[in-house]
């Protein structure tokens, strides 16, 4: 796998109308479908939704005031994206292991607090895990597995760094790993199949 995509290409994010970068989780899974990832996760079927936009303000809607997160899912090639406001299912350290069986899963997620976590879990085993904004500290199978392509999207190792492009050097960083490149378009455009889960 080659490095195309780093940090300065998704400085965009930050400043993504819907605010996601403030709170968000973005999961890539390989080989399931969005119905198929709902399954999985034994979520409960919810309204299509179009755009980050529309996500972003029912996820904080009275809807989910329960406790319950919104899932929202599309597909990209072999891949299902899926999004999340203001959640963590994607990292959810107890979860990820039964539901990454048999595929790939990459996830990135920072919350309001700015405590993020980046994942890369193949069939139930975490080969790499960190904190975007704490890179040196990496732990699972094989820590140092993405240790040059780090380098190369924008996270500093060993020297700390500009805390701002921690979060688009995470979203480069899940392009390399999945080949998946998360676009405006593909955020502001895309009619979401949706579900919730309550973590």
């Amino acid at each position: 796998m080659d490095v195309t995509a780093t940090a300065a290409d998704y400085l965009w994010f930050e400043d993504e109308p819907a605010g996601l970068a403030y709170a968000y989780c973005l999961t890539l899974v390989r080989g399931l479908s969005p119905p198929e990832l709902l399954r999985r996760l034994d979520a409960r079927p919810e309204s299509a939704l179009t755009g980050a936009g529309e996500v972003t303000e029912a996820a904080f809607g009275p809807r989910y005031r329960d406790g319950r997160q919104l899932l929202a899912m599309t597909g990209v090639g072999e891949w299902t994206l899926m999004v999340e406001a203001n959640g963590f299912v994607g990292v959810h350290t107890k979860g990820v292991p039964s539901w990454s069986s048999g595929t790939t899963w990459v996830a990135h997620f920072v919350n309001i607090n700015r405590v993020g976590r980046f994942l890369w879990t193949e069939d139930g085993v975490t080969r790499v895990s960190f904190d975007p904004l704490f890179p040196d500290d990496r732990w699972g199978r094989e820590p140092d597995a993405l240790l040059e392509p780090m380098r190369r999207v924008g996270f500093h190792l060993g020297d700390g760094g500009p805390e701002h492009l921690s979060v688009p050097a995470a979203c480069a960083l899940a392009e390399y790993v999945t080949g998946v490149a998360v676009t405006p378009e593909l955020l502001g455009d895309t009619a979401f199949t949706c579900g919730s889960v309550k973590p």
